[in-house]
């Protein structure tokens, strides 16, 4: 059994653990509620100190705001200029971590250009705060593997992104952050986390809180695959549910409570050869910053900010939101996108901290960490890049509650499963790839998806040299992988690989459609899934898809979100 795996007979067991929690000295010492990035960062700190820890996510890791993000890991220049300098000093270490120890397999630098619209001063005021931006990375001890900024010519800059309009800027600084798959880094903790000790189960939703008179002692949580319920009981539990985090709350308590707005922003996905550049752009906007991020053979364009307060499971682009993007994209390049050049479009749901302010653009991105009531702690607010910190923010909070002695947090030492070696394996890629019969290419794939666990998935195709082949439609992507993240990566369904183990639905014309098929019967021995239950799975993604393209013709909010909800998230079992 490999460590850290979250394949079907993994969950089985976790979820008869969980029951097995009934009585004192056997409940859980934490309960993680929630099984996105801070969800699964808390699961791994609290397991990395040797508490006895559970991590429940109603629908699949991920599948809410943490796979929907822009995609980087950044201090946010923004900030600087809001002279919130302890956000992104904070944010610059949490990057240096990730590029050199945690996740080095999954977080790499990316470069950006930064370009100029007024001569003379705009430059000195520019060029300032970017070298304070590389001057707080580098105090932190980390980041050296991010280069400095550079200034730029009208003349170079044109030369780097020759897609640009020849009169839309006077020149640019090109500086560096870092970008990541964010579901599979979610994934990647959830499963370091379990490799720990700690229990995972996605698909299990909590409805309601245990009580023994005002404390919280667990959660009632109902089994979303076959409709049992069963109670998990916990020393603490940590509500770490993002938008979600006002109706967790509300079983509980209606004082104290934090409140968090639901603040949307959707991205486009456009093929490479559509914008001659080397590197990405970050474009002010009169709401916010827009960023075209390079993705592979595709570029990522995002994202809008704006307040929503209808469905937060599948929050919807409509048209309008499309348009807008593209409006301001085309300013600034010679030959205008148009609809027919988006591949994907994605819509996720930022967890912002209630404030005064009616603009959710405006409201803090700050973490805030409450006990309401004995036995439950309450995580929300923050941004991706700092999750490991609101993780040990909230576990800390919790242990304090604890009888027992913790062990600090030691997260900033543990790197996630695949980062390990990852470096060393890269080096012998070429003798990889020899051995194992695919080419270099396919091997290279598999390291900055996998690191140094790449291995593993190669020794599912020594097995079946036919899951070498790619997925109809997404060439970029193996069908051993779809195993792979059946078997170890926890994914009960289609969706669950086309739009976060792999990025095949944003990243393909078809959105995955020609995938879907293929995926289905790889996953079904894995999942003993009927030749009923594989039509099933077809159907509902057909129709998700369906769905989503369908509310971004639409023209606002109201008339995207009642398209989308046409179709439920969680396929039925028979």
């Amino acid at each position: 059994m490999t460590a850290g795996a979250l394949g079907p007979q993994d969950r089985e067991d976790a979820i008869a653990a969980l029951r097995n929690t009934a009585g004192r000295g056997r409940e859980l010492d934490v309960l993680i509620v929630g099984g996105g990035i801070v969800g699964a960062g808390a699961a791994l700190d609290a397991a990395s100190r040797g508490l006895d820890t559970a991590n429940v996510e109603a629908r699949d890791c991920a599948s809410g705001t943490s796979s929907r993000s822009s995609k980087l890991i950044h201090g946010g220049l923004r900030y600087l200029e809001m002279l919130d300098f302890a956000l992104v000093r904070e944010a610059l270490q949490e990057r240096g971590l990730l590029l050199e120890r945690i996740a080095p397999h999954l977080v790499r630098p990316v470069p950006f250009m930064y370009p100029l619209t007024r001569r003379f001063f705009e430059r000195p005021y520019v060029g300032a705060g970017v070298a304070l931006y590389d001057m707080l990375s580098a105090a932190q001890g980390h980041g050296r593997g991010v280069p400095l900024h550079k200034h730029l010519s009208r003349r170079a800059m044109l030369r780097t992104a020759p897609s640009l309009k020849d009169d839309a800027f006077v020149g640019a600084i090109r500086y560096y952050d870092a970008q990541v798959d964010d579901a599979r880094l979610v994934v990647n903790l959830v499963r370091t986390a379990a490799a720990y000790g700690a229990l995972a189960a996605n698909r299990l939703k909590v409805v309601n809180f245990l009580r023994e008179g005002e404390r919280v002692v667990g959660a009632r949580v109902r089994n979303q695959e076959d409709g049992t319920e069963f109670d998990v009981h916990a020393k603490q539990v940590v509500n770490a549910t993002g938008v979600w985090t006002d109706e967790t709350q509300a079983m509980v308590t209606d004082r104290g409570q934090l409140k968090v707005r639901a603040s949307k922003g959707i991205h486009l996905v456009v093929p490479r050869d559509r914008f001659q550049s080397t590197v990405g752009l970050i474009l002010r906007t009169e709401k916010s910053v827009l960023f075209v991020i390079p993705w592979g053979r595709h570029w990522i364009i995002g994202t809008t900010d704006t307040d929503w307060n209808l469905d937060k499971e599948h929050p919807a682009a409509s048209s309008k939101d499309i348009d807008y993007l593209l409006e301001h994209v085309n300013r600034v390049l010679k030959r205008p996108l148009t609809r027919e050049d988006v591949e994907g479009v994605y819509a996720g749901l930022r967890p912002l901290l209630a404030g005064e302010s009616d603009s959710t653009a405006k409201l803090s991105r700050e973490h805030v960490v409450a006990h309401p009531v004995p036995g439950l702690v309450v995580v929300a607010g923050g941004k991706y890049t700092t999750y490991r910190v609101m993780a040990r923010d909230a576990v800390d909070e919790a242990v304090r509650a604890l009888d027992a002695r913790v062990a600090p947090s030691c997260t900033e030492t543990v790197p996630l499963l695949g980062a390990e070696g990852f470096r060393a394996k890269w080096n012998k890629r070429s003798r990889t790839a020899e051995r194992a019969g695919v080419h270099v290419a396919r091997v290279e794939h598999l390291l900055n998806r996998y690191g140094s666990l790449a291995d593993e998935v190669l020794a599912i195709i020594g097995q079946a040299p036919e899951l070498a082949e790619p997925l109809p439609g997404a060439d970029d992507y193996l069908r051993a992988e779809v195993v792979y993240a059946t078997t170890h990566e926890g994914a009960r369904h289609i969706h669950d690989v086309l739009t976060r183990r792999t990025r095949i639905s944003i990243e393909s014309w078809d959105r995955g459609v020609a995938a879907a098929p293929v995926v289905a019967e790889l996953m079904a021995p894995l999942l003993d899934w009927s030749p009923a239950q594989v039509e099933r799975e077809v159907r509902h993604y057909l129709a998700r898809v369906d769905a989503e393209r369908l509310s971004q013709q639409q023209p606002d909010d109201i008339s995207a979100d009642s398209a989308r909800l046409g179709v439920d998230d969680i396929v039925p079992l028979a």
